[in-house]
């Protein structure tokens, strides 16, 4: 008997299928996820589901792809290895310039749906298409006299700055989501210096803290790999 659980179905796609997951985690967390409850919410039998992502792991992958895919960009044909496609190697990007690119993207982009935060800082690059998006940006780095295990340094350091500065940046602890008061304010009698910072804002500008530290990142790794 023919497998009836993976069929397509008009006007579905994957990239639709994730994007959908995405909007979901967005406006019910990630803990609420379920293949389930997103057919229901796309208005299909959880069965059509599984010929696009056929585990809710492949469906956690596909959504952390979706994520660099958008972080990518247009740079992805600055980050295509695939020498039949690539640019002339003149008129390349310097690739610390593509990876801050693609960083401040990547950050753009968890803020804008930060839901999938948690997706992203715990599952490893596992699916194809996140796979072909690191590769591709090793091939530009090592293209560039890099040595391969400082652009894997690099790589993993930067995105792991990018992820962990966005989750305190954004984040919010499961069950918790809205419920807590703000801090108190700090006593500046006991906690002179941090009162001041308080009261006014001095290093307390996520925007300006993420540029300054990516770029002492990014600057730091060049002069290691000159």
């Amino acid at each position: 008997m023919a497998d009836r659980r993976a069929r397509p179905r008009a006007g579905l796609s994957r990239e639709k299928v994730l994007d959908a997951a995405i909007a979901f985690v967005d406006s019910r967390g990630l803990p609420a996820l379920s293949i389930r409850r997103l057919g229901a919410t796309l208005g299909v039998e959880a069965m059509t589901l599984y010929h696009y992502v056929p585990t809710k792991a492949a469906l956690l992958d596909g959504m952390v792809e979706r994520v660099l895919e958008q972080a990518a960009g247009d740079l992805a044909l600055e980050l295509d290895p695939d020498p039949d496609s690539a640019r002339d190697p003149d008129q390349s990007q310097p690739w610390p310039e593509a990876v801050r690119t693609v960083a401040t993207r990547f950050r753009d982009v968890l803020l804008a749906h930060p839901g999938v935060l948690g997706a992203v800082a715990t599952r490893p690059v596992n699916s194809p298409g996140a796979v072909r998006i690191l590769e591709a940006g090793l091939a530009v780095m090592t293209s560039q006299g890099v040595p391969l295990a400082l652009a894997m340094d690099t790589l993993n350091s930067v995105m792991m700055f990018v992820v962990g500065h966005t989750l305190a940046e954004a984040g919010q602890t499961p069950g918790h989501e809205g419920t807590e008061p703000g801090p108190p304010a700090p006593d500046p009698a006991e906690y002179p210096n941090f009162a001041e910072a308080v009261r006014t804002g001095a290093g307390l500008d996520f925007a300006v803290r993420f540029h300054r530290t990516l770029d002492i990142l990014i600057d730091g790794y060049a002069a290691a790999a000159r």
